[in-house]
């Protein structure tokens, strides 16, 4: 994270605050040209799609218009609850992170969608690349899948109404995802593994990054060890909770004994009500 700190102090002001917002405006044009093209007879998406043969061939414009192209529904209700409840999720991604952090995480993910889908056409050629594009597997549905897991990864406690209906912690739902994604990446060809990893490498990346794996070398267990013996020595039978160090008075000396901690001392050093005053600081 390191690294991620030095380029907020420098290239932070670029950041776009709100992208969620703009994310959506996107999948509203999305949509609206999808309706349009289904009153009319026309597919507009196919001018749209992520396609590095076309690309190459002078439509530039494919490298950023396949943001355009929406998650897949007919049913207008389930479209609009489906946008509210991404919108959610960014926004409450952006307050948590920062949005310079957000705007790596997601422009990332863009990214290396893109480049994953030049990788495939150049090690496979075009006739790879024209199933998943007619199939439009190079689309946002993975960019907005990450936002969720990550958005799980966070808030992995949250509750939310699966079916509208059932409660449910989305980390649970979250895990049901990982088992798809998985199973997909056991099922499909390489064509689907690169356009699954490609897409989700910000959340893989995201993942490794915040992982703490000095927490399970042994050094650190061991020192953890030793540290809770320090602070929470084991008590032998009929032994006692406190003691004055000036006069070596218990608990059990007295049932009207209050013991105290001294801040201004330079260690845990504890005292009666007596001497908690009076005692000369140690230093």
């Amino acid at each position: 994270m390191n690294f991620l700190n030095k380029m907020e102090r420098q290239y932070g002001r670029y950041a776009i605050h709100n992208l969620t917002k703009y994310m959506i405006g996107c999948y509203a044009i999305g949509y609206i040209l999808l309706y349009i093209g289904q009153a009319f007879g026309a597919n507009f998406f196919q001018y749209l799609l992520l396609s590095p043969y076309h690309i190459m061939h002078g439509q530039i414009w494919r490298i950023v218009s396949w943001i355009l192209i929406p998650p897949s529904s007919s049913n207008i209700i389930f479209v609009l609850i489906m946008l509210s409840f991404y919108y959610y999720l960014g926004t409450a991604l952006e307050r948590t992170w920062g949005a310079f952090r957000y705007n790596v995480y997601i422009l990332g993910g863009m990214l290396c969608t893109v480049i994953g889908a030049f990788i495939l056409y150049f090690i496979s050629g075009p006739n790879e690349m024209f199933s998943l594009i007619n199939g439009m597997s190079f689309s946002t549905y993975y960019i907005n899948l990450s936002i969720f897991l990550a958005f799980a990864m966070n808030y992995p406690d949250m509750e939310v109404l699966f079916m509208m209906i059932i409660p449910i912690k989305i980390k649970y739902l979250a895990l049901l995802d990982v088992a798809y994604l998985l199973y997909d990446l056991i099922r499909g060809g390489w064509g689907t593994r690169t356009v699954i990893i490609a897409s989700l490498l910000n959340f893989i990346i995201y993942f490794l990054m915040t992982r703490n794996y000095r927490r399970i070398s042994p050094q650190e267990i061991h020192r953890k060890q030793q540290f809770k013996k320090a602070v929470h020595p084991q008590m032998t039978p009929g032994g006692t909770r406190h003691k004055c160090a000036v006069c070596g008075r218990t608990e059990k000396d007295g049932e009207h004994l209050e013991f105290r901690y001294c801040s201004k001392c330079n260690g845990n050093y504890e005292y009666c009500q007596d001497h908690l005053f009076t005692h000369q600081h140690i230093k």
